[in-house]
């Protein structure tokens, strides 16, 4: 007797489809964008940034309006590229869309703290670019203060492919930056984990202490700033200290005539 299997092929196909698109997350693309073209919304701008987490280093913020005529191949979420492909893609993204780079600094970041140093520089990376943009993609939850309309994507840099763009010009620009800096600061490897909070990295801070890029009030930095500088470490009141006070009290006796006293 012969057995027919091929009604149960297409089961089984349709099973190893499902996976492998659960596998493997769809590559952002620029529908968002379009969708706002065919309603005569141009130029659209998408926005992200770099270095949120590092315990060292600048936030890095990038703006970017691409070319619907010239879009390269291969944007992703930088987090999905390797370095090599991001910084070809880096190099296409410049020569053909309008890209703005704006840095948060360290003393911003301690100033005002991550989350705010951070909206700052994505706000100035939109206002620095070359056209006003009418509309703006940012990733995140966050929107920004902007003149124009902002939408905020929730995983933008997987989604929007002006997010991803902005979001490789952001990595490759902090990238940069960072092994610069391993140049000035030898010892701590910002070139291989670029300020991020690495065991390399913790080691370097707990042997040499914080530098001038760190940022402060990041729990393993001021830990680190306790041990190698704890003149800098300003104590902390205790408000439940019991302290004897000496109170002098006056005290006024009248004495009435009428009482026989």
């Amino acid at each position: 007797m012969i057995r027919d299997k091929s009604t149960k092929t297409p089961a089984k196909e349709a099973s190893k489809n499902d996976a492998a698109r659960n596998a493997a997350p769809a590559k952002a693309s620029f529908r968002r964008e379009r969708a706002l073209i065919k309603r005569g919304i141009w130029p659209v701008a998408g926005c992200d940034e770099a270095g949120r987490g590092p315990l060292a280093g600048p936030v890095v913020a990038a703006a970017v309006i691409l070319d619907p005529d010239r879009i390269p191949r291969g944007i992703d979420d930088s987090k999905r590229l390797t370095a090599e492909e991001r910084e070809k893609l880096f190099d296409k993204i410049c020569a053909t869309a309008q890209v703005s780079v704006a840095v948060a600094s360290r003393f911003r970041i301690d100033r005002d703290n991550i989350l705010r140093a951070s909206l700052w520089a994505l706000k100035r990376a939109v206002i620095a670019l070359p056209e006003t943009p009418k509309h703006v993609f940012v990733d995140g939850r966050d929107r920004l203060d902007t003149a124009c309309d902002c939408e905020a994507v929730i995983g933008g840099d997987g989604i929007v492919l002006s997010i991803a763009a902005a979001s490789i010009v952001a990595k490759v620009t902090r990238d940069r930056l960072m092994c610069a800096l391993a140049q000035d600061c030898p010892g701590y490897g910002f070139e291989q984990h670029k300020g991020y909070a690495v065991p390399e990295h913790l080691d370097a801070l707990d042997r040499l202490g914080p530098t001038a890029h760190h940022r402060s009030f990041f729990a393993p930095v001021a830990a680190a700033r306790a041990k190698h500088m704890p003149w800098t470490v300003e104590p902390v009141r205790d408000l439940f200290a019991v302290t004897e006070v000496e109170v002098q009290v006056e005290t006024t006796v009248e004495i009435d005539a009428s009482a026989g006293l």
